[in-house]
């Protein structure tokens, strides 16, 4: 195989094909018809995007909000660097913080270690005494120092972080659900008659109505001591309403891809007298896989929509928190950050999506997926 399809199915496979036209432009291969895929699939998505910010950056001085004006892409930009100036400042403050506690803490070592020498060597009982009291009080200076944390609240990229692993927790809670529940409804019919209605009448619901719901079992059923918790209770009251919302998707892609299999692997099962664990292992769940990840693909990126409303009610602090906190802050940087806050949900879930396509080209035996 040449570089250059080497390098086309590379792209195709990390889901970055728009670029395989300029592969092929550079290898010389049918220029005009490369360069009006040029212009269709990238020129063009970029003009629009430089459009867009064009009116926005127009139209921002002449709306008045309560807040002040609508920032422009500059001001939103600005606003992020100062985030992330913000983040690098308060890692710098912290590694400060954990070096000073830490030299801190080898003083108070030596100290104890000196008046541990002193009462050894005390010519009285009481002196031996007052030695040993102050040997034992520095080596809990030291303890103190060496279990200090840093007192400050998470950054911008930490809330990212937070909201990517409470996102995944509820993604994969939903999976192990509708995964499992999604096959049995492929291959009993009956199973699937009496479930159905389960699903028209919970799909729908919103995550405003299930949050109370779950924050209120939660709070019944996690009653664990916070400080020697795993999780808050607001991650864990954020992760099941994500997956309460997001595992239909799944369930009814799995169900539809069972349903479909080929019925004559079904009938050499029979023929071959496998179990019904085996037939599902080896049979029905490859059989299903691109329909099982395509429903991942969609759970995904309901999860992701789903997790901001999640959070700012049940106050994890991810992204949903910041978007609240900036709007109940009211200062004149509230728009701007929020915008901030609004672009990087939209990347982060492009992204999300990127990689499930490419997991999903992987289990699809190159049948096409839409990007």
């Amino acid at each position: 195989m040449s570089a250059k399809y080497r390098i086309i199915k590379t792209l195709d496979a990390a889901g970055l094909s728009v670029f395989e036209p300029v592969v092929r432009l550079c290898t010389g291969e049918e220029p005009r018809v490369q360069l009006r895929k040029i212009m269709l699939f990238i020129v063009c998505p970029v003009l629009a995007f430089m459009l867009f910010l064009g009116i926005w950056a127009m139209a921002a001085s002449s709306i008045q909000t309560k807040y002040g004006t609508v920032p422009t892409p500059g001001e939103v930009w600005t606003a992020g660097g100062g985030l992330m100036d913000a983040h690098h400042k308060q890692r710098a403050e912290e590694t400060v913080f954990y070096k000073e506690q830490k030299e801190k803490a080898v003083t108070f070592r030596a100290q104890a270690a000196a008046f541990a020498e002193r009462a050894q060597a005390a010519a009285s009982a009481d002196q031996k005494e007052r030695m040993l009291k102050q040997q034992e009080l520095y080596e809990k200076q030291a303890d103190r120092a060496l279990t200090a944390r840093f007192a400050a609240g998470p950054t911008y990229i930490d809330q990212i972080f937070t909201s990517l692993k409470t996102v995944f927790a509820g993604f994969l809670i939903a999976s192990l659900v509708a995964i499992p529940i999604g096959i049995l409804c492929g291959i009993n019919k009956v199973f699937m008659a009496a479930i159905n209605p389960l699903v028209q009448i919970f799909k729908p619901v919103s995550p405003l109505a299930w949050l109370p719901i779950v924050m209120i079992i939660v709070g019944a059923l996690y009653t664990t001591d916070p400080t020697h918790a795993w999780f808050e209770k607001s991650f864990i009251s954020s992760a099941v309403t994500v997956a309460l919302c997001s595992l239909w998707p799944t369930l009814i892609n799995t169900a539809l891809g069972v349903a479909s299999i080929d019925k004559d692997h079904l009938n050499v099962a029979r023929v071959l007298k496998l179990s019904t664990w085996t037939k599902i292992r080896k049979i029905v769940v490859p059989s299903a896989l691109p329909y099982i990840f395509a429903g991942l693909r969609i759970s995904l990126g309901v999860g992701w929509m789903v997790l901001i409303a999640a959070e700012m009610l049940a106050q994890n602090p991810g992204l949903g928190k910041f978007v609240w906190d900036m709007f109940q802050n009211g200062s004149s940087q509230t728009l701007a950050l929020i915008m901030v806050a609004v672009f990087t949900i939209g990347v982060i879930g492009f992204l999300l999506d990127r990689i499930m396509i490419v997991l999903q080209k992987a289990v699809s035996f190159d049948e096409p997926v839409s990007a």
